[in-house]
């Protein structure tokens, strides 16, 4: 993962991330939000469980480039059998986020961002040479 992003937008950046993923889950949820309500949907119950799916892991920011891709081709797919519904913006956020990343505050970051790791100085041990 780490190779995918240089670094994890941290502030301003971050943020607008965030935004991105959490505007990009509600869209995905909304049509299993409609299944769970008995309310007629626009999609079949496993196209609407796959969108929870995808949405909820963007939503947290867990394998990011992976589930917004997989995002992407769900959102072209429905906007192309339903070109009222949402058209193409959900495709073009999805599609961003997988080229950038999930940002600072996402499960990514913690799980593949960059580590501090402190090496302790040895104890009793002589530096001087031989």
């Amino acid at each position: 993962m780490r190779r995918l992003f240089s670094t994890f937008a941290r502030g301003a950046p971050g943020a607008g991330l965030l935004l991105l993923r959490g505007a990009a889950a509600a869209a995905l949820l909304a049509p299993a939000a409609q299944l769970l309500t008995g309310a007629p949907t626009e999609l079949g119950a496993v196209p609407s469980v796959l969108c929870a799916v995808d949405g909820l892991l963007i939503g947290v920011g867990l394998w990011t480039p992976l589930t917004a891709g997989f995002g992407t081709v769900l959102a072209l797919a429905r906007a192309a059998g339903l070109p009222a519904h949402g058209g193409l913006l959900l495709p073009a956020v999805t599609a961003a986020l997988a080229l950038l990343g999930p940002g600072a505050w996402s499960i990514d970051a913690r799980l593949f961002g960059w580590k501090r790791i402190e090496i302790a100085p040895r104890k009793g041990h002589d530096s001087g040479a031989d």
